[in-house]
């Protein structure tokens, strides 16, 4: 990663009632994709608001280009661009007017350049053709990039994104990574999820959180590196499968002719007749080093997670 653009430091928040969402976070991020990955509870959300100025640390710092998000609120807003897990757009209203009336609402001004940048910005995540559109009438993959559109529009060199493809389909989630892999190349997008495969392939960097802690930061490779040896493959009857899968996290399962092929982490020795995967998926990496921290509700939210 290149220089810190957000920066956090021994960053906590307790909530009142004594819940401590987030507790010592160090984190450093500089220009391109950086992926927040966790289960569900582990901090994420907190995280992100208390960036976007929206909740004040209770203790430590944060900062966006050197801005203090506590002290210098304004400074930062106005280098964030934010989408929350549930955004919501006037269902009656057109998407181009959506559009308008939120790049106002974000200090657009000058009508001219507005509407230039208001056309800019449905061009680039794909929804020009269906600018006149009401949008009660989008699907919930058009009704997610409109969320990323009002938080582009202004042209911020940061954007902030929380668990971005709950509720799409299969083939909505893969256009949504694919356009946070194109916008990374130019401004620092931070993106928070508990889906692994949200990050595709242009994340460049990642830090897992969980109980409110960082327990791995790095690059994706560093991850898989650390997979390796903990991540097998087995054949078995049917009646043992059912075994392996009592004992081991499974990843997948698939009938064969001479009984279930499986696939799963460990976070210690393999099962008896498996053969090591050289080359895990990073989805698999995310499960064995949470196995390791004996965290093996992590891999049943990643099967629950909906779609």
């Amino acid at each position: 990663m290149s220089e810190a653009v957000i920066e956090t430091r021994g960053l906590g928040h307790t909530y009142k009632g004594g819940h401590t969402a987030l507790d010592g976070v160090d984190l450093a991020l500089g220009k391109g994709l950086f992926g927040l990955l966790g289960p569900n509870g582990a901090g994420k959300s907190t995280l992100m608001r208390i960036i976007c100025t929206l909740l004040p640390p209770s203790r430590g710092t944060a900062t966006v280009f050197g801005h203090d998000v506590t002290s210098e609120c304004r400074e930062v807003r106005a280098l964030l661009g934010y989408l929350p897990q549930e955004f919501g757009a006037w269902r009656q209203h057109r998407v181009e007017e959506v559009l308008d009336t939120l790049a106002r609402l974000s200090g657009l001004s000058d009508k001219k350049h507005r509407h230039e940048r208001v056309a800019e910005t449905l061009e680039l995540v794909g929804l020009d053709s269906v600018a006149d559109r009401k949008v009660k009438k989008l699907s919930g993959g058009m009704v997610r990039r409109l969320g990323v559109a009002q938080a582009l529009v202004h042209e911020p060199p940061v954007l902030v994104v929380d668990e971005p493809t709950v509720g799409l389909d299969p083939e909505e989630r893969m256009r949504f990574r694919q356009m946070m892999g194109r916008l990374g190349r130019d401004r620092t997008i931070l993106l928070s999820t508990h889906i692994v495969a949200n990050l595709g392939g242009g994340c460049q960097a990642m830090a897992l959180l969980d109980r409110g802690e960082v327990v791995f930061e790095g690059p994706p490779d560093d991850l898989l590196r650390r997979a390796v040896g903990h991540v097998f493959e087995i054949e078995v009857s049917a009646e043992a499968a059912d075994r392996v899968e009592a004992e081991y996290e499974v990843v997948s399962r698939n009938a064969t002719p001479q009984g279930v092929a499986m696939r799963g982490v460990t976070a210690s020795g393999l099962p008896e007749g498996a053969a090591a995967v050289e080359s895990p998926t990073l989805e698999e990496a995310y499960l064995a080093f949470m196995a390791s921290r004996g965290r093996s509700e992590a891999a049943r939210q990643e099967e629950d997670a909906p779609s």
